[in-house]
């Protein structure tokens, strides 16, 4: 199993192991059965309508080939590359060079750029960046993080359950501090996890870019003139909208601390080490 997956394994099993732990501690598997039907619930509304709701959000306008021939028939060559359907494209008007992908599978996917990074990047540039949002697209890496959704919510419903109706069960040996401690500590160390997942499948996806573009030198490229470019420009709508600064492939909100213990992305120096790293060990990829 490479490395990205299995890290990406262990942290979900994690997460289920705490989700577990606390419906244990609370109220026995009962209740935290009916936390996860719920979590399950809102998460799967979510699931099959976030890539609408979110390409709303950017205000993402549909191109074709006779829009934008050069962006799409970067996508297009690329999609044949990793042997994937062609996602729909989208280009968001914004002067901050980003973009993601969308999508609850590959049949149903789309990926987005914004008109910053078509005009900052050059052609080989931009196709490392759609080759890396390609690469979360075939590792189904929205699939991915609503399954970390479901149980990070589980545990946020199961931590207000403990705190408004006490959560004395004779199998929390603490009382009231066991209560309080799951409050508090349950709902931060799911983010941690979950975060820690997200930054797992991004250095995944620079990888399997990588291979599908087959130049990593162009998305380590890519890499530092984004993070320039987000450093430089704020993105207003990115701003406004918090909870989806995951899904770019560079951390588009100017208030956040680069690889700290809650960002939800690596560090862009260590992204483009490990992308150099690549490129000397598999010959002179430019």
């Amino acid at each position: 199993m490479p490395k990205g997956y299995l890290s990406t394994t262990i942290l979900l099993a994690g997460i289920t192991a705490l989700f577990l732990g606390i419906g244990y501690l609370i109220g026995g598997m009962g209740g935290a059965m009916l936390a996860l039907g719920i979590a399950i619930a809102m998460n799967f509304i979510a699931y099959w309508n976030s890539d609408k709701m979110v390409l709303r959000m950017y205000g993402a306008r549909e191109v074709d080939g006779r829009d934008a021939p050069g962006f799409y028939g970067i996508v297009e060559q690329l999609a044949h590359n990793a042997g994937l359907p062609m996602p729909r494209v989208y280009i968001i008007e914004n002067e901050q060079p980003n973009a993601f992908a969308t999508g609850r599978n590959p049949e149903n996917a789309a990926v987005a750029a914004t008109t910053g990074l078509l005009e900052r990047l050059s052609h080989e540039e931009v196709a490392g960046v759609m080759a890396h949002e390609l690469a979360h697209v075939r590792n189904r890496d929205t699939l991915i993080q609503t399954v970390t959704a479901t149980v990070a919510g589980a545990i946020g419903m199961l931590a207000n359950f403990a705190f408004f109706f006490g959560g004395h069960g004779r199998n929390n040996p603490l009382g009231i501090i066991g209560v309080l401690l799951i409050a508090i500590l349950g709902p931060i160390m799911a983010m941690v996890v979950q975060m820690a997942i997200s930054r797992a499948r991004e250095y995944e996806a620079d990888r399997i870019g990588a291979e599908i573009s087959g130049h990593p030198l162009w998305l380590a490229s890519a890499l530092e003139r984004i993070q320039a470019g987000a450093e430089a420009i704020e993105n207003e709508d990115a701003e406004e909208h918090p909870a989806t600064a995951h899904m770019f492939i560079i951390n588009p909100l100017h208030a956040h601390a680069v690889d700290g213990l809650f960002s939800t992305h690596p560090s862009t120096e260590e992204r483009v080490r490990r992308l150099r790293e690549m490129a000397g060990a598999t010959g002179p990829w430019g």
